[in-house]
């Protein structure tokens, strides 16, 4: 895998895009896609499995619309538009500003100018830490199968 196809799934601040919920061709969108076609008319059968099987199917009209909204990710990626999923992130204009394609790149790295939850800053400074250290290509590669919400 080359650089330039890297680009296309690790936002600048080095999040996958393709792990986010909100991305239209994203895993998860794919898989409650594929689990809402599966369900087909879940719900009468549900009613009647919260009595016979198991009281949790009494929650299924509450999944339901959770898998819905997942089903329907439509974000085209931090580098085709707003962040579908944190509109306000100051990445997404900076890196353009700054013209790098990561982070790290930039020389104020780390600045205080993100606008991230302490856990998400954490993150955010490791994962560029190690994209530097080792490489995007490699960094992409190690991991490319971890999940994305940790």
């Amino acid at each position: 895998m080359e650089y330039e196809e890297v680009l296309k799934h690790l936002a600048p601040c080095g999040l996958s895009c393709q792990k986010c919920f909100v991305f239209k061709d994203g895993d998860i969108r794919k898989a409650a896609s594929t689990l809402k076609d599966k369900l087909g008319n879940f719900e009468i059968y549900a009613q009647r499995f919260s009595s016979l099987v198991d009281p949790v199917f009494a929650h299924y009209p509450a999944f339901k619309e959770l898998l819905f909204f997942l089903a329907g990710g439509s974000c085209q990626g931090c580098r085709d538009q707003v962040c579908g999923l944190w509109p306000e992130c100051f990445v997404a204009s900076c890196y353009r500003e700054k013209k790098v394609d990561y982070c790290f790149q930039c020389e104020e790295f780390p600045c205080q100018k993100v606008n991230f939850d302490e856990h998400l800053k954490r993150r955010w400074v490791q994962m560029n830490q190690s994209m530097k250290e080792i490489g995007v290509v490699k960094y992409y590669k190690y991991t490319r199968t971890e999940p994305r919400y940790k």
